[in-house]
């Protein structure tokens, strides 16, 4: 059965990016990004798809996106912040190796920036990442099977822990 070596989960900011590419090139597998499928899927930006067709639709391509890749890809696989919301995404994320990259606050917004381009954070970013976070860290506490900090630490020694953390060590 095909399946993914890690799915990175966390919130904006966590480092599920940074993380993954640095992550597969250390395991020598693709990275996939379930956010860069929605907009595959959707001919345009994530940002688009919220003013044109609304979160909702938004949901529908990111539930979508991660199914096929939780079915089809070996590498390593980065969701977006909030497709671990979805009832089915988490089932479907049973008995994978679920590695939740946790980040504060403080660190989340100087990563993601005031100025983003994140839809969920456009009004008042710091009180959105505060609320998404309060929201989400329940959800992602109880799916990661690994809970690694990301907090003032260099990827390298992020990837290690991680590869470490799932028998995949040097």
């Amino acid at each position: 059965m095909t399946r993914p070596k890690a799915v990175l989960i966390g919130p904006p900011g966590s480092g599920k990016t940074t993380i993954g590419t640095a992550l597969a090139e250390r395991f020598g597998v693709p990275l996939r990004d379930t956010d860069a499928d929605a907009e595959a899927a959707a001919g345009k930006p994530i940002a688009d798809i919220f003013v044109d067709d609304g979160e909702e639709r938004f949901r529908e391509l990111e539930r979508a996106a991660v199914a096929a890749a939780l079915a089809e890809h070996e590498g390593v696989l980065a969701l977006g912040g909030g497709a671990v919301l979805d009832a089915r995404t988490q089932e479907l994320l049973a008995g994978h190796t679920v590695v939740y990259l946790r980040v504060g606050l403080s660190e989340a917004i100087k990563r993601v920036g005031l100025a983003s381009a994140r839809p969920l954070l456009v009004l008042n970013p710091r009180s959105q990442m505060r609320k998404l976070l309060e929201e989400r860290l329940p959800i992602y506490e109880r799916l990661g099977t690994l809970h690694v900090d990301t907090d003032g630490r260099e990827p390298a020694a992020i990837v290690e822990e991680i590869a470490e953390g799932i028998g995949a060590g040097a």
